[in-house]
C-alpha cells in the first residue's frame, strides 16, 4: 500500500472520530438529553417515594426533577470558570 492511500486513510478515520465526537458532544449538550434525564428522575423518585410510603409522591417528585434541571443550567457557567481558572493553569 502506498504512503498515499495510508494517509489517506488515516486522515478518513479522523474525521470519522471527529464526526462521533461531535455528535456526543452535541447530545450532551441538548435541551432533549436534559428533558428525558429530567422526567426519568421524576419517575425514579415517584417510585421511591411510593415504596417508601411517603405522601403525595406525584407532586413532590417535581421537587428533585426540577433542582437536576436548575443544576443543569448552572453547568455552562462552572465550567466556564473551572476552564479559566483551574484546568489552563
Amino acid at each position: 500500500m502506498s504512503k498515499t492511500k495510508i494517509l489517506e486513510e488515516e486522515i478518513d478515520d479522523i474525521k470519522q472520530r471527529n464526526s462521533r465526537v461531535e455528535a456526543d458532544k452535541a447530545w450532551e449538550t441538548s435541551r432533549t438529553r436534559r428533558f428525558i434525564v429530567a422526567i426519568l428522575t421524576y419517575f425514579v423518585i415517584v417510585a421511591f417515594f411510593f415504596a417508601a410510603g411517603l405522601p403525595k409522591p406525584f407532586t413532590n417528585s417535581i421537587v428533585p426533577a426540577l433542582a437536576f434541571v436548575l443544576s443543569t443550567l448552572s453547568l455552562p457557567f462552572f465550567k466556564k470558570v473551572w476552564i479559566k481558572y483551574i484546568y489552563n493553569k
